[in-house]
């Protein structure tokens, strides 16, 4: 940990503004820093260029304030996401975007970004998908490279958990964040950086994620009127309302860089509050610290305290470290735990050491807390206790575990958060993706990570499913109990009460109950119960006592989808019997701001025929959103457009295996008629609709004086991703309503609506299809978009790395010697420069005038051959040429002046 003055930007202002190269480093390596890397005190990692947003508030005034460096890893440059101002997508839109980026956290005097050049594939609520197309130990293995490299103090990070709405990217990002603050410190996690690239391991001092979970006042107070939904969570906060230099307030500057994010349709942003009182927090929760921390702080600096600012008079000396570990999360009543203090010296010794337990009331302990003699420097030294839950502690609560570290130079205090549960817990079985976080947060040393999460099935309005209980036993003797499943009015089950016998002890099993919808009159979607959540309780009974948790079941909307009629033809109406089953409400609102009827609505219907699904969608409209060129036949979510959504089977876990199409009604396209246009999208195979729906059929009637709309669109069975299950197929339509000409939606509408629900296939509706025989055929595997933005085709990025200590895309870096640039200088057809690498690899090369490219080329290079090349120069004055060489898998970047 570093306590430091405010320190002006150097090299990389210099870097980025094109002056002269001279960046001559230090030949001492000591502390395991490279010589010419940046020194940073925050990192932020994140999925996409803007999920650092929200933070540049607080980013912005610790630079300010105290000099507080900060770096944000960006994964992906955001090539999956839109384009609000012009047609570039793919990797063009990622440099646009990290341009954007670059731009938006300059705000915040933010200087180092780190793009590590994975793709971005689509919205989706996986985070097992993304680990799959990211790949977890490459990506991994390039965040704790830039951690070793510029070695911050504190690592922050998004919401690691799959709640509802969360993009699975982010929840990724931030997973690999958290195993990349272990695995940055453990000399056994990527040997070969450490080996072979001079590295050494770094003990980031906290990990926090954004955000918290509980309520507050707005306002100055904000910060300390923060209550916590699980009293356990340290959360802190920061207050946007703080006036910076320029005499804005910081969330003004926050809301001037969210308006950087053109492309994304942030450009008209609505204005920060200017009443103190209705000026926000950032938030954000502590996951682990290896440092003490007062939870009692509520400035703006709390978060920095004891990392990178030093802590209040009396505190430990900088760079000690004090935290407690325990044997396990979860205990009964009656439970021991073992809990262990940890103490690391620093640069100082510590002298006569002893450590203090704060327990909740009743609780007891064993163990002495003097460490013999005192702890050396850069030694660790630990205390052990046993820790006895009293017999009669209340169950399903989380309870802190204090301790207090005193010795010669000062004191300092930490805790460790533990659960005390019914010897035997019965919890709602959990979705998939809810079952693979809970694994993983148990792994890493999270657990209490699970709290965010309500557990949560869905079922079809009228239909039945079956609800596992999961049965854990964490007491020490065999159990045998029962378990009751209590339902609200309009659900029922086939047996209130169910029976387990002989658990044993550490075990885990299950009962199952057949839940039905008894009332099929319920509100389904975000219309039921409370936000779509009719409330459940499980009551686990053992020989020990009784434990109650909660749950929620969620209806989804079900209809019978019949054979079309005979005279079926799309043609954009609903003539007599072609569609006789039920009329659908498509009006629902799921996200965005409320609508009336004439604003924005929506109805429908389905059938099928043998070899199509036919969707007919009539929206009522009172303003046309901004009108798409043929070109920029993709992004429906921007503009007016239906999206319709087929699951095959009723049962996909993320939208890989499913089926969606984006349908404009309308497109700017004057001399051909102004015609529909439709594209796949965040689905088995995205793409252009003639390309990847082959045989699809899309007629749209546009109102003119303009009402609206009607979409009526027949999809061939053939271009699903899978075989229809005609008893279950999952079914859903989309409607987006934007009353603007910014390519942005104000308002989202739909049948089964939820918060992210087209991310999430469990919450589509259900239909069935009586008669429908589908066809015997394999699934098709799903289609990824492979191409990503490169650093090396980043001037952008070029420019920082040649001065940071990063290489590109955070790869392995070349020596200096792997390539030398000589003789450059500037001739009438641009810069001509003589390149002499010492193995083989490709040169990226790139005129600079400090904001921009001028010219490039690529040149592939042989060992000990010197090649003599001119770099193109148009339209502007280069002042540098930039070089990215990439051999194998190791990059470096060069800067040099040219004259």
């Amino acid at each position: 940990m570093r306590f430091k003055a405010f320190l002006l930007p150097t090299a990389l202002a210099l870097a980025l503004s094109g002056a002269p190269a001279a960046f001559a480093a230090p030949a001492d390596t000591a502390g395991g820093k490279p010589s010419d890397a940046v020194d940073l005190d925050v990192l932020f990692v994140s999925a996409h260029p803007d999920d650092e947003a929200s933070s540049l508030a607080t980013l912005g005034q610790w630079k300010e304030k105290h000099g507080v460096r900060s770096g944000v890893i960006t994964i992906t440059r955001g090539e999956g996401g839109g384009n609000a101002v012009g047609l570039e997508e793919g990797p063009p839109l990622g440099i646009i975007r990290e341009g954007e980026e670059r731009t938006a956290i300059g705000r915040a005097g933010v200087e180092n970004l780190y793009n590590l050049d994975r793709v971005d594939f689509w919205y989706t609520a996986s985070a097992p998908l993304s680990e799959q197309i990211w790949g977890h130990d490459d990506t991994l293995a390039q965040i704790v490279r830039v951690i070793r490299t510029t070695r911050p103090e504190i690592v922050m990070t998004m919401n690691p958990s799959p709640t509802p709405g969360n993009h699975g990217n982010h929840q990724q990002a931030a997973r690999f964040a958290a195993e990349a603050f272990h695995a940055a410190a453990d000399p056994k996690a990527f040997p070969e950086q450490i080996s072979k690239e001079g590295l050494k391991p770094f003990r980031a001092a906290k990990f926090l994620r954004t955000g918290g979970t509980g309520s507050s006042s707005a306002g100055p107070a904000c910060a300390t009127t923060f209550r916590p939904t699980v009293p356990t969570d340290q959360v802190f906060g920061v207050w946007e309302g703080t006036r910076s230099a320029s005499g804005k307030t910081w969330g003004e500057i926050e809301v001037d860089a969210r308006r950087d994010y053109v492309t994304q349709g942030w450009a008209n942003t609505a204005a920060a509050p200017t009443d103190p009182a209705q000026v926000r927090c950032d938030f954000y929760t502590l996951v682990d610290s290896r440092v003490p921390y007062d939870p009692a702080d509520t400035s703006p600096e709390a978060i920095l305290r004891g990392s990178v600012l030093p802590a209040a008079n009396g505190a430990l000396p900088e760079d000690t470290e004090f935290y407690l570990t325990a044997d396990r999360f979860d205990l009964t009543p009656g439970q021991t735990v073992e809990v262990t203090a940890h103490v690391r010296a620093a640069k100082r010794a510590l002298t006569t050491p002893t450590v203090s337990l704060r327990l909740p009331d009743g609780w007891t302990a064993k163990g002495s807390g003097a460490l013999r003699g005192a702890v050396a420097p850069g030694k660790e030294r630990t205390a052990t206790f046993t820790v006895t839950v009293p017999a009669d502690a209340a169950t399903n609560q989380q309870s802190l575990l204090g301790a207090t570290l005193a010795t010669g130079q000062g004191t300092g205090r930490t805790d460790r958060a533990v659960r005390v549960v019914a010897d035997v817990r019965g919890t709602l079985e959990p979705l998939p993706e809810v079952g693979i976080f809970r694994d993983w947060a148990g792994a890493e040393g999270y657990p209490q990570l699970d709290t965010l999460i309500k557990p949560v099935l869905t079922l079809g309005s009228g239909k039945s499913r079956e609800v596992r209980v999961d049965l854990r036993n964490h007491g020490s003797t065999a159990q045998s109990g029962s378990v009751t499943l209590g339902l609200p009015a309009g659900f029922t089950a086939d047996s209130a009460t169910k029976n387990y016998t002989s658990l044993a002890a550490g075990a885990t099993g299950s009962v199952t109950f057949t839940v039905t919808n008894s009332d099929p009159s319920l509100p389904t979607a975000n219309e039921g119960g409370v936000n779509g959540d009719y409330a459940i309780t499980i009551t686990t009974t053992s020989q020990s006592g009784t434990n109650v948790e909660a749950g929620a079941l969620e209806i989804v909307p079900t209809s019978e989808v019949p054979h079309a009629g005979h005279d079926h033809a799309v043609d954009g109406e609903a003539g007599p019997g072609e569609y006789p089953g039920e009329e659908l409400d498509f009006s629902r609102i799921w996200e965005g701001q409320s609508v009336t009827p004439q604003d924005a609505s929506a109805k429908g219907r389905i059938a099928w025929t043998e070899d199509a699904l036919k969707v007919i969608v009539q929206v009522t409209d009172d303003v046309l959103g901004k009108k798409v060129v043929p070109q920029d036949c993709k992004r429906q979510r921007r503009t007016d457009s239906v999206e319709i959504i087929v699951d095959p089977k009723g049962d996909s876990s993320d939208t890989s295996t499913v089926f969606k199409a984006g349908i404009f009604p309308i497109t700017d396209d004057p001399a051909n008629g102004n015609p529909p246009c439709w594209q796949r999208d965040a689905d088995n195979r995205q793409g252009p609709g003639a390309e990847t729906a082959p045989g699809m059929t899309v007629v749209s009637k546009v109102s003119e004086p303009y009402t609206g709309y009607t979409i009526e669109a027949s999809i061939p069975f053939s271009v699903l991703p899978d075989a229809v299950d005609p008893t279950r197929m999952g079914f859903n339509v989309l409607v987006y309503d934007s009353d603007t000409q910014d390519l942005s939606s104000q308002s989202r509408l739909g049948w089964s609506t939820f918060t992210g629900v087209r991310a999430d296939p469990y919450r589509y509706g259900l239909v069935t299809l009586p008669g429908y025989t589908p066809a015997n055929r394999e699934p098709s595997k799903p289609i990824f978009p492979d191409t990503a933005a490169r650093s090396v085709h980043s001037p952008q990025t070029i420019a920082q790395s040649a001065v940071d200590g990063v290489a590109p895309a955070a790869v392995a870096k070349l020596p200096e010697r792997a390539l030398r640039l000589a003789d450059q200088r500037i001739t009438g057809d641009g810069v001509r420069v003589t390149l002499r690498a010492d193995r083989t690899g490709t040169a990226y090369l790139y005129t600079w005038d400090g904001h921009r490219a001028l010219g490039e080329k690529t040149v592939e290079l042989t060992a000990g051959r010197s090649v003599t090349i001119t770099v193109p120069v148009a339209g502007g004055k280069a002042g540098s040429l930039l070089a990215a060489f990439e051999s194998g898998d190791a990059a470096r970047a060069y800067q040099v002046s040219v004259r």
